[in-house]
């Protein structure tokens, strides 16, 4: 399955995507890495590893319909089947999912529907919640809010700033994206209405080991 990946800032869950095909968990092929930034870290990781990539800001758009419009039809030329959210900072419209129906997938970071939106860790932090973590979902029209295909949980601890706590959740981020495209790209997704269920999946085991085949 062909990898459209997009991106706005360092591009650490893109690389944890690479690494997951260099090791071959993942069968996969990254077609297309698209960032709505230039100058972004990400970009300098598509240089490194020779990647396909793109810039597209939605600056140099008069209407946001004209910068998705751009986006879907740079992903369709590439023959991009499912697109990943990797720290892409832009909200979608209808407009843009409809040309990828239930292929669009985004990463993040807190336990969903909790804490929706913009700076997700601190939010948790300001809240006083014990646990929190990060989402694989499915992209939908509301925000933050597509059916969840996998979760991991991470404690609040007493002495967590802003900044510890996300770096804690980015690496669980690294852990479960990867597990879910290689479930996609197997066929093993059920999508019933708001639940998601994954054939061949042991839930309730020991964390997604990266250097595992599976759960």
């Amino acid at each position: 399955m062909n990898l459209g990946i997009l991106v706005s800032g360092r591009g650490s869950n893109l690389q944890a995507i690479i690494e997951a095909i260099q090791k071959g968990i993942l069968r996969n092929r990254i077609a297309l890495v698209i960032s709505d930034k230039e100058g972004a870290q990400a970009i300098e990781r598509c240089e490194k590893y020779r990647l396909a990539h793109r810039v597209i800001k939605r600056e140099d758009f008069k209407k946001k319909e004209d910068f998705e419009l751009a986006l879907a039809g740079a992903l369709r030329e590439a023959g991009v089947e499912l697109v990943v959210l990797a720290g892409f900072m832009r909200v979608l419209s209808p407009l843009f999912l409809q040309s990828f129906p239930m292929k669009v997938i985004n990463i993040h970071p807190s336990l969903t529907p909790a804490f929706r939106g913009l700076r997700a860790q601190g939010q948790a932090l300001e809240y006083g919640a014990r646990i929190t973590g990060c989402t694989v979902h499915f992209v939908t029209e509301e925000l933050d809010n597509g059916p969840v295909i996998a979760q991991a949980c991470v404690p609040v601890l007493p002495e967590d700033s802003e900044e510890t706590l996300s770096q804690r959740i980015l690496e669980h981020e690294h852990r479960i994206l990867p597990q879910v495209i290689k479930w996609i790209s197997e066929g093993r997704l059920r999508v019933e209405g708001r639940k998601v269920w994954v054939e061949g999946a042991r839930y309730g085991t020991l964390p997604f080991n990266p250097d595992l085949e599976d759960f």
